[in-house]
């Protein structure tokens, strides 16, 4: 947590803009600001950061609006939970359904398949035992990239798991993880035991903790476009990327199910 002492007449508003400029920038630097906390009357401000070290915070602060903190005090989340109550229900800069600062919801969710390829021959060749491993380590390595890059499960599928994000880049940033965690196939196969994944990026329905709606069919449809270790992304999850370090390639239009015009599909490449 870093402290900012003596901010004289800032306002919430001003350091709520700064916060908003540290988000802007913060994958640079490998940060995540979470939340703040503003003491107006004592012109005192305190940020919650996830950052690899302290220098990394502060080229943050410095780079994006040059409110450099005095002070910064190494914190766990328990603690933090000890002295400011369900803190993670009231972060500023995520989206949320309910609850305070609601109005900051804008809906918007990167929506991403996994797809294991070759699950039901892997079935019939090796067994069923075989393909429950196979799936396992699917399911471990796609969850624990969903952990690090704050995704949520949705549901599984059977053979992959629909995923949701708040921010399109680590969306895109857990794909090309999970696709660099599976690795090169298998000697002897070229396709089992890979993945594909499929994702859009819209506003979907939600009921019942699970999602719907175009934009999540479009995923979906998508997916089913998806070579084994191939990415795939509609031109919306390109365009919410503007201004990352993320690259795509055109693979031109396809027409898919359920979508009356031909859809724009890019790849993101892993090299």
């Amino acid at each position: 947590m870093d402290v900012h002492l003596d901010l004289g007449n800032v306002t919430e508003e001003d350091i709520k803009a700064a916060h908003l400029a540290d988000l802007e920038i913060q994958d640079e630097y490998g940060v995540e600001f979470l939340t703040f906390w503003f003491n107006g009357p004592d012109g005192q401000a305190f940020c919650l950061v996830d950052a690899p070290n302290k220098e990394s915070a502060v080229a943050v602060h410095k780079n994006s609006h040059g409110l450099v903190p005095h002070d910064i005090i190494e914190v766990e989340r328990p603690t933090v939970a000890q002295f400011m109550g369900d803190w993670e229900a009231n972060v500023p800069n995520i989206a949320r359904q309910e609850g305070p600062n609601s109005d900051l919801d804008t809906g918007l969710r990167a929506i991403m398949f996994t797809d294991l390829v070759g699950s039901t021959e892997i079935s019939s060749r090796d067994g069923d035992a075989k393909a429950m491993d196979v799936l396992k380590h699917h399911d471990d390595i796609v969850r624990t990239c969903l952990g690090a890059s704050g995704g949520r499960e949705v549901k599984h599928t059977g053979d992959g798991i629909l995923a949701s994000f708040s921010y399109v880049s680590r969306a895109v940033d857990c794909a090309l993880q999970i696709q660099r965690e599976f690795g090169e196939p298998a000697e002897g196969t070229e396709s089992d035991g890979r993945v594909c994944i499929g994702m859009s990026a819209g506003e979907p329905v939600s009921q019942h903790d699970d999602l719907f709606g175009a934009v999540v069919n479009l995923a979906s449809r998508i997916c089913g476009q998806v070579g084994p270790g191939e990415i795939l992304v509609s031109s919306a999850v390109r365009d919410l990327s503007m201004g990352k370090s993320l690259q795509f390639r055109d693979r031109g239009t396809f027409a898919l199910k359920g979508f009356d015009d031909p859809v724009e599909i890019f790849e993101v490449p892993l090299d």
